[in-house]
């Protein structure tokens, strides 16, 4: 019996079985996609209908009531729609800002200082990673009701400020792009701690930074339960909790619904916004790092 032998060209896959196992990954996505952007089609197109058009018509039909809704929405309450969406903007804008610069500071002094305690901390800062936001709500509650911030801007900004998530991401960044030796030769040259890292260390880690910018924006624009445990007044509540009202409200004048998902497409489209800004800083922080380099 003679033994098997392999050559180069046997052990390679043929055209066919290399162009079939491309489909399997492409298909994957394929589906993916669509799970994820049916709804948003749904809502896009149920925004163009009508009342009598919204449950008459075919569910991918588009309607004629686009403006329609857009001025009904406007005029509900006075346009309390467009505090609900300003107050988004502050809470989601500002706590993401206050995050990311915490977390810059935070996750520089955790990658670029060896202190004693910092592999604790940083241990830590991973425990509160695991810890879902959920749980942390009430406590909250309680604390910032008893120092009379509950009900206030404050009671939605203080909690969004520190991101451990945010932390974590900032250390791993900062430790793999700021060189010590960069930072060295600047204490050399007389330059003080805090130059170096508003002048050096955050434009290095700019990048990092723009991501827990957009990931804390997402998180708090998204947020219900923190809204709705923190805040009474309706003038102050943000998108979220507002639009859950005007979709209760609905259950006993079903005309609302069409108000609801109009502001349902029209809370989508800021989101679209940032992450088409923030994509081009990536593309810019990412070429000039490679120009630099």
């Amino acid at each position: 019996m003679t033994p098997l032998t392999l050559t180069a060209t046997d052990a390679r896959p043929g055209p066919a079985k290399a162009k079939r196992t491309a489909w399997v990954p492409t298909l994957v996505l394929a589906l993916g996609s669509l799970y994820c952007l049916i709804p948003v089609v749904w809502v896009v197109i149920a925004a163009s209908k009508g009342r009598g058009e919204l449950f008459s018509t075919f569910t991918f039909a588009p309607g004629t009531g686009f403006l329609d809704n857009l001025r009904q929405l406007s005029s509900y309450r006075d346009g309390i729609y467009w505090e609900w969406m300003v107050n988004s903007l502050f809470y989601a804008g500002g706590g993401a800002l206050l995050s990311a610069a915490v977390s810059a500071a935070g996750g520089y002094a955790l990658g670029r200082f060896a202190f004693k305690g910092r592999e604790f901390v940083f241990k830590l800062m991973l425990a509160g990673v695991l810890v879902p936001s959920i749980v942390l709500t009430v406590p909250q509650y309680l604390l910032l009701s008893k120092l009379g911030l509950a009900d206030s801007y404050w009671s939605m900004l203080l909690p969004s400020i520190l991101s451990p998530y945010g932390v974590y991401l900032v250390r791993i960044y900062a430790a793999a792009s700021v060189p010590a030796e960069l930072l060295e030769a600047a204490r050399m040259d007389g330059a003080s701690e805090w130059r170096i890292f508003s002048r050096i260390a955050v434009p290095m880690m700019m990048p990092g930074l723009i991501t827990v910018f957009l990931f804390q924006f997402v998180g708090i624009w998204n947020n219900f339960l923190l809204p709705y445990v923190m805040l009474a007044d309706d003038t102050k509540f943000p998108l979220t909790l507002g639009l859950y009202t005007l979709l209760n409200q609905g259950a006993s004048q079903p005309a609302l619904y069409t108000l609801v998902i109009m502001g349902c497409f029209l809370a989508i489209l800021p989101l679209i916004a940032l992450f088409l800004v923030i994509q081009r800083f990536w593309s810019l922080d990412l070429l000039s790092g490679s120009v630099k380099a």
